[in-house]
Parts: structure tokens; sequence; C-alpha cells
């Protein structure tokens, strides 16, 4: 069964009020409310700018391209390894009501950017430096380098970010060998 967006409001277990009062400040800035990923997106001609997203310890405000955005606040958060989009975390409606001129201010200015047609220049894998401990297992076995780079770009991205993440060497070793099977049967990354 698919949702619409009423419906989604209307069910949600947690955050309830917070997503509404999310809603109701991005309708203010007139774009067009859909259901994506089964999550509520604000769109502009087709074109996503916000969506909102209930988390199991907050409600997120995610900007599609929030990288490009000023963030004079400075209350934008990188989620994960992405690299174009940006969210604000909130935990209460008192929150959301204190932030409301600013939120929509971000929120016009990435209608701008949407509108001024910016793009985010993409990292390609090559940008991202393998790891030496990583480096040195490639060497060691060609079936792995040639498994490993046979595998999609993102795939190889995931791969490096998660051995890069670590600041001790004998856990970057560890991560390449626990994960050493799945890359030679060409798997992604499975935590």
């Amino acid at each position: 069964m698919k949702l619409n967006v009423d419906e989604y409001f209307h069910n949600a277990e947690r955050w309830q009020k917070e997503l509404y009062a999310l809603r109701s400040i991005i309708l203010d800035c007139n774009l067009t409310e859909e259901l994506k990923w089964n999550i509520p997106v604000y769109t502009l001609k087709g074109k996503n700018i916000v969506a909102i997203n209930s988390l199991k310890e907050s409600v997120a405000l995610a900007f599609f391209k929030g990288v490009l955005l000023q963030d004079t606040d400075g209350i934008l958060l990188r989620p994960g390894q992405v690299q174009a989009a940006r969210w604000i975390k909130f935990t209460s409606v008192k929150e959301i009501i204190k932030l409301e001129p600013i939120l929509k201010a971000y929120i016009f200015e990435a209608v701008e950017v949407e509108k001024a047609g910016l793009k985010v220049p993409k990292k390609r894998t090559s940008d991202y430096p393998i790891p030496e401990e990583f480096q040195n297992k490639l060497d060691t076995m060609p079936a792995l380098k040639k498994a490993f780079y046979s595998l999609t770009p993102g795939t190889q991205r995931a791969y490096i970010l998660y051995f890069s993440q670590t600041k001790q060497s004998k856990t970057r070793e560890a991560r390449v060998e626990k994960c050493t099977e799945q890359i030679l049967q060409g798997k992604g990354l499975i935590y």
C-alpha cells in the first residue's frame, strides 16, 4: 500500500508535532509537497529542494544541495559521507519555532540555488586517497585488485571511506581483512 503525504504525517510514530511544525514552515515557502523514498520531499518545478525525515533520536530538515548554502548561522550538519546534502536536526517544536525565520531564509536560499542551476561538484573515486594498509593488500593480491577495480565507483568510495575512518593502522588492517572476501565476491560494503 502506497502512502500519501498526509498519511505519512498522520501515521508518524514519533516526532509528529515536530514534523507538522517543519511542514508548516516549508509550505509557507511555496514548494510542492510530494512523497518520495517514503518521506516528504518539497520540490520546485520537479527539482528536490528539501525533505523532512523522522529519525530515531530527532527529526531532520534536509537540504539536497545544502553544501552550496552559505550556512551563515552554522547550523547545517553533514549526514554521513554524503557530498551534497546537509541537514538540521531537531528534538522539539520549541527549537523549530525559535529557528523559523532562519529556516525560511535557508529554504529560500536553496530555492535560489536551484533556480540558478548550481551543481554540486562531485568528487571522483580517484580524489580519495587509498589507505596504505589497503594499498598494500591490493599490491600483494592481484585478484583483490582486479575485483576492487571492477566494483562501481560508489562502492569503491564506500570501501575507501570505511577503511580511512579509523585513526589506528591496526584497525584499518582489521577492516581490510574483514572486507577482503566481500570485495573478492564483488559485493558492496556490509558492516
